[in-house]
């Protein structure tokens, strides 16, 4: 197939995300308020339409076929800027989910994510506690939270052939005058009980229904980002989570664009800077730039915040967004695996 995979052109909201079921030959593309589930050239097959939420990055499960990925409601900027992109009037609960798609079911367009039996949610009451509670000497959000986006299906820190968990990213808010928002939070879940919580999204009366915590919450120090990790993405040849960001503004980082946590070796208990507690510390991966001042690895790589996708031994597909005159779209570039860069675009497309 020739470079690239073009997505259609889906609106006023971007590209949020890309998910793919190699074995069955689809890819996925969130496009922030609906899911769209197309062929590996390209032909779409449906969509779930009907959000008037931020669906984020997406990750595909192999073990139950689904597509997972953040859907936030909320009233700042992001919240009031999808509604009137949307043209609704709507008044939404703040409220944070794991939205659950059952693709298989994906066989037309425009179907709807409350009624047509293909979504069901699962509320983060940790992500909820933290966006609406205080970080360090009284800031509005805890660790700077703004909610969550980025998603991927990982094993824990030191068991890289283990069982997959669900990680959580948060997004992270871009202000520059405060210490307690420079690490990424990695909230992590095993899925494998979520049945007892999945229910159908009503936007007019959102549930509650999730677990009380996640199983494990984990903090990466790479400076202040803005809005924190966009797409997570996990690579079993590299053992390490991939934190694909808008650059942040703080002078005092390098504000790289993607990072990666390493999860070949197990977490470390630590005191975490600018905080006022302990937590799990993950480090960084030595891969990449060093910024010795910050003591963080990275890479100024342009692309990835909009769609990252690894699809082992070394190759990756990566979004590169883009406006058309029929609306949001993107191009979906296959990559090989470089350290240095750390991407390099492939002389042919994958599949």
């Amino acid at each position: 197939m020739k470079q690239p995979i073009f997505t259609g052109s889906w609106g006023k909201c971007h590209i949020q995300g890309i998910a793919a079921d190699l074995e069955k030959g689809y890819i996925y593309y969130s496009f922030t308020t609906r899911l769209v589930k197309a062929k590996l050239d390209g032909t779409v097959i449906g969509c779930v339409d009907g959000l008037m939420g931020h669906l984020g990055c997406i990750a595909f499960r192999a073990e139950d076929g689904r597509v997972y990925g953040s859907l936030e409601y909320k009233s700042d900027s992001i919240g009031r800027g999808i509604l009137s992109a949307l043209g609704s009037s709507a008044a939404l609960e703040d409220a944070f989910y794991i939205a659950i798609f059952d693709v298989d079911k994906i066989d037309r367009m425009d179907m709807d994510a409350e009624k047509d039996g293909v979504m069901t949610t699962v509320y983060l009451k940790t992500a909820a506690d933290d966006y609406n509670g205080a970080g360090r000497g009284g800031a509005p959000h805890k660790y700077g939270c703004s909610g969550i986006d980025g998603t991927a299906f990982a094993p824990l820190p030191g068991a890289p052939l283990g069982k997959r968990y669900l990680y959580v990213a948060y997004g992270i808010y871009g202000e520059i005058d405060r210490e307690d928002n420079d690490h990424q939070v990695l909230l992590c879940y095993d899925v494998d009980g979520w049945a007892a919580y999945a229910r159908p999204l009503s936007q007019a009366s959102m549930h509650r229904s999730g677990p009380e915590e996640p199983a494990e919450k984990y903090f990466v120090y790479t400076g202040n980002t803005t809005y924190g990790v966009q797409n997570l993405e996990y690579d079993a040849a590299q053992q390490a989570l991939f934190m694909a960001v808008y650059p942040g503004k703080k002078e005092e980082f390098p504000n790289y664009r993607l990072f990666a946590a390493d999860l070949a070796e197990p977490a470390e208990q630590a005191a975490l800077k600018g905080l006022e507690e302990a937590g799990k510390r993950l480090r960084l991966k030595r891969l990449g730039a060093y910024h010795p001042a910050s003591d963080t690895y990275g890479w100024h790589f342009p692309y990835g915040a909009t769609g990252l996708f690894s699809c082992g031994g070394g190759r990756w597909l990566i979004s590169e967004p883009h406006l058309s005159e029929s609306g949001q779209c993107s191009w979906i570039y296959s990559y090989v695996w470089n350290e240095k860069t750390p991407f390099v675009l492939a002389e042919e497309g994958f599949f």
